[in-house]
């Protein structure tokens, strides 16, 4: 079948070598590790090199600086470890405020109550489910007052210190009018590049936008080191703290003398290893993403009730997770009986995460109005796009969405 014209009356699968894919499953994200993991691994455990030290952790720091277009990088165990130093870095003080995206994973919202601060949430904009700097700017010059050179929110008293943009799903936050806005009220950027590594705005890598960006090789992440994260800056003083503080703030190269609270979040050597392998892999892993994208987009773009993810004519999207919205009205069920209608068939789909501003985990005395990340939040659905992601397995996806635009009209006639 031509994915450019999904069958939307079909009632059976295509072809007995798509029928094939139907009894196996079709997983979400998983790592795809096709270069040189397996010999980097060994050389670790040859030589002993396993732990936080070693060549490997060295050439993956230098390897993601390259990548995230800064200066510097400081490996960590894992993203939220990069985002709890990030903040720390910044200066980020007990009770101090930070607008951060709502629609995101929930880590860099705990990050901020890890160093005691408060979260501001700002709602999405509706195209590109990303951070909204017009919202940014509303509460920036509504909600705020400068007051002895510092700005202070009207509402909780608290000063308001940085701006934490996540760019989520593997496109990129708008990021001229968000550092526009952070020099006019002088407030750090912490940039959440998570999920968008190899992602670039303006044609300059995310990540290298903020005073201090962040990264994250969990397994599902475009490239993995099995778990880990990283701290890139273009600042050698925060690296140099950064390097610090994530190995227990030790003062003394003999002694074990410590002046401040440090943390144990050095990656070992042998995940670093399997990092530097991915990174070597890093231009075929987009290229692999945006055929996926493309792929979809002309498979599912004419089918109604479903919205194909869209890329911004300043931004180069990664498409970590492909993310589809969905019209229950026209595709005649929504995304949560979508899910339950691919899982049915073997695919695995998920929707977003909840919005932050509604997270039990961090309710407050403080409402939060974020409509647009409520909506996107019961309409948004990622589908399957593994960069291993065989031409069969999308196929078979295609197909199975068009089996549900029929199942749904003939529920809905």
């Amino acid at each position: 079948m031509n994915p450019a014209t999904p069958q939307l009356e079909l009632d059976g699968l295509a072809s007995p070598e798509v029928a094939t894919d139907a009894r196996e499953s079709v997983p979400l994200c998983v790592p795809h590790l096709d270069g040189n993991e397996w010999a980097y691994v060994k050389e670790c455990l040859d030589t002993n090199w396993v732990s936080s030290a070693g060549s490997y952790v060295d050439r993956f720091e230098h390897m993601a600086a390259v990548a995230a277009g800064t200066r510097y990088a400081v490996a960590t165990t894992s993203g939220t470890a990069a985002l709890h130093i990030a903040l720390l870095l910044a200066g980020i003080r007990p009770d101090d405020e930070v607008l951060v995206s709502t629609l995101t994973f929930i880590a860099p919202v705990n990050a901020i109550r890890y160093v005691g601060a408060w979260p501001v949430f700002v709602d999405a904009e509706p195209i590109y489910m990303q951070l909204d700097p017009q919202r940014l700017e509303e509460f920036l010059c509504r909600e705020c007052i400068a007051q002895a050179g510092e700005l202070i929110d009207r509402a909780t008293g608290r000063r308001v210190r940085a701006i934490l943009p996540v760019h989520i799903l593997g496109h990129p936050v708008d990021m001229a009018p968000v550092t526009e806005l952070a020099r006019r009220f002088h407030l750090a950027v912490i940039e959440d590049a998570t999920e968008g590594l190899g992602a670039r705005c303006y044609n300059r890598a995310v990540g290298s936008f903020g005073d201090v960006g962040c990264l994250s090789f969990n397994g599902n992440k475009l490239i993995t080191s099995g778990g880990g994260g990283m701290v890139v800056t273009n600042h050698e003083g925060w690296a140099r703290r950064a390097r610090y503080l994530t190995t227990q703030a030790k003062d003394d190269p003999i002694e074990f003398v410590h002046r401040e609270i440090g943390f144990n979040y050095r990656l070992p050597n042998v995940l670093a290893a399997i990092g530097v392998a991915q990174l070597e892999r890093l231009d075929a892993h987009i290229a692999a993403k945006r055929r996926i994208a493309a792929t979809y987009a002309a498979g599912l773009g004419g089918l109604p009730g479903i919205a194909v993810m869209p890329e911004a004519a300043w931004a180069e999207s990664v498409y970590w997770l492909y993310t589809i919205q969905v019209d229950a009205d026209r595709l005649g069920m929504d995304a949560r009986g979508l899910l339950r209608f691919l899982a049915e068939r073997g695919i695995d789909s998920r929707p977003l995460w909840q919005p932050v501003h509604r997270s039990p985990a961090h309710a407050g005395p403080r409402s939060f109005t974020c409509p647009v990340a409520d909506r996107v939040n019961r309409d948004a659905l990622s589908l399957p796009c593994s960069v291993g992601l065989s031409p069969r397995q999308q196929e078979y996806v295609i197909e199975a969405i068009a089996r549900a635009y029929s199942a749904g009209r003939r529920v809905a006639d």
